[in-house]
This record gives C-alpha cells, structure tokens and sequence, in this order.
C-alpha cells in the first residue's frame, strides 16, 4: 500500500475508487466500508483518504481518546486492501473549507477519483455541512458516483467507535472486541517505575502508553504481551493510581508470567484478554500480595489457549 502524508505526494489516480473519513479503531463498520471501496475498484486504486490528527481536536480543542495511533491505522487499512492511503493533516484551515471546496480540490482536481464510498455517518467540510446527498449532487456534476454504506450492527449494536470507548470505559472487553473485530490492543514504551514490584515477588514493566490512546478503565487485567523480538507472553496489567501506595499518577504496570529480562525503554504491545478485577486499596501489603497470588492463578487460567 501506498502512504502519502501530503496532497502535493499523491499522484492523480485516475478512476480511483475512494472512501474518507477519520477510522479511530478501523472498527468492524470501517472495514465494511474500506472493504466495499476495495470490492468496487476491483484491482484498480482503492483509496483511503484518513485526517491526522483526529478533527474533533482541531475543532474542539481536544479530542477523543484513540483506539489506534496512525501507525495502527495504517496496517489495519492495508490488511483490509487498500491499495493507497492519504493521511490528509487536519489543520484549522482545512476545517474552514466548504464541502463544495473539498470535493474540488482534494477528491476532483488531485485525487480524479471514480467512485466514492461513504460510511454512514461522515461528514465533512466546514460546519459538518457534507453528506451523502450532498456528495451525490457534487457528484452528478464532476462525473463520479457516489455509494453510501449503512451502518453495521453487532450483537445488536451499531458498530461505532464511541461505543467501543464506552465499553473499554466499563472494562467490557467482550464487547469491545466484538466491535472491533479483534481484542483492544495498547503499546508504550518501558520508562523507571518505583522498582516496588520486584520486592513483592511481582515484577512490573511501567508502560508509558503511546500518546493520545485510550487507556481501559482502572483494574486488574490477564493480557498478553509482545516483547521485541515478536513473541507473545502471557501476563497481568494493573492501570491505576496504586491506591495502596496512595499513588496519584495513572500507571500502566504489566507482569509477564514466567519471564526473566530486562524490559527498560523496550516498546511493548499489551492485548487485553480478560477483566479480572477493579483497582482496590488494602489494608497491608500483605494483603495486596494475597490478592496478586490470586489474579496470577485466574490470570493464568483465563490466558490458557488463548492466541
């Protein structure tokens, strides 16, 4: 797949078909969408047309928290087939342009596409004034279609990636994953921790989440970890303020079951396979040990033939 960071990068594809808009998660409903542009141009430039950062940031001042950096994104895209990729940068500029504009300048004169695939529920150009409708009026103008792709429901839920936030927010995994298509994965870096694991026989990594993504709700999570090399471990993720230790700062701390190394300023992936337990003060350290003894037994068995 082609990736272009700028318009000025992309070359005009003629008869291109082309599906926008921002994709936070490349949920189940964006695949649909992504899938039917990819369907429709039938081995010709399938195009993905993406904003970063997220609009709502601009927009607002501050945006949503993300399922996917654009690193994520990007790969999620391309599995689906998407042969090109435009990560358009959303500036305050672009978000005054009128739809009319947008439609000429980016989708007519520099992309010359075919064929438009719109989710649903996009819209775009200055005020959120564009749509379907409209899109379909520029359309019969310039000389493309336009095909509008209703939402995707899911265990009886519209497939959104504001119902993915809210279900990651109530540690709802299951549902989480159902709407995404596969479990919520979070990646960061290894940073200096308080070092107070390793005395309680528990080991911790400090992950430093990758900016702007979502964290889940606080608690007490059985994951799966890739290390570096490409492998996958099983382990614990404790996300909180460490009540116990009265902690102030919210700390992504994972354990990797039966695993010996050093993991400082390594990047990890966590993937969160099941919710154990929410975050909880004790009385003694004593008892907090207890309690890890028993997340690491129902860790363990929650996590067997898990992959």
């Amino acid at each position: 797949m082609h990736v272009y960071r700028s318009l000025d990068a992309v070359p005009r594809l003629s008869g291109a078909v082309l599906t926008m808009g921002t994709f936070d998660g490349v949920h189940l409903g964006h695949r649909a969408v992504i899938g039917e542009a990819v369907r429709r141009a039938a081995g010709g430039p399938a195009v993905v047309l993406t904003y970063d950062p997220h609009p709502r940031a601009v927009v607002r001042g501050e945006g949503p928290p993300l399922l996917t950096t654009l690193d994520e994104k990007t790969h999620l895209i391309e599995a689906v087939g998407a042969t090109h990729l435009v990560v358009l940068p959303f500036t305050r500029e672009l978000a005054a342009w009128t739809a009319e504009r947008f439609v000429e300048d980016v989708l007519v004169e520099r992309l010359g596409v075919g064929e438009v695939v719109l989710g649903h529920d996009h819209r775009f150009g200055a005020r959120g004034a564009g749509d379907a409708a409209l899109l379909r009026q520029l359309g019969q103008a310039h000389g493309f279609a336009v095909d509008e792709i209703g939402p995707l429901e899911q265990g009886g839920r519209v497939v959104s990636s504001s119902a993915i936030r809210a279900a990651l927010g109530t540690c709802d995994l299951d549902v989480a994953a159902a709407l995404l298509g596969r479990r919520y994965t979070l990646g960061g870096v290894v940073v200096q921790g308080d070092r107070r694991g390793r005395t309680l026989g528990y080991p911790t990594a400090n992950v430093r989440p990758d900016a702007g993504k979502l964290v889940p709700a606080h608690g007490v999570y059985a994951i799966r970890v890739q290390t570096p090399d490409g492998a996958w471990h099983g382990g614990l993720a404790s996300l909180g303020v460490r009540p116990t230790f009265d902690g102030e700062d919210v700390r992504v701390e994972a354990h990797l079951l039966d695993f010996d190394g050093d993991l400082y300023r390594q990047r990890l992936v966590l993937d969160f396979v099941r919710f154990l337990r929410a975050e909880q003060r004790f009385a003694s350290v004593e008892a907090l040990v207890r309690q890890m003894d028993e997340d690491a037994v129902i860790g363990r068995a929650a996590l067997e033939g898990v992959s």
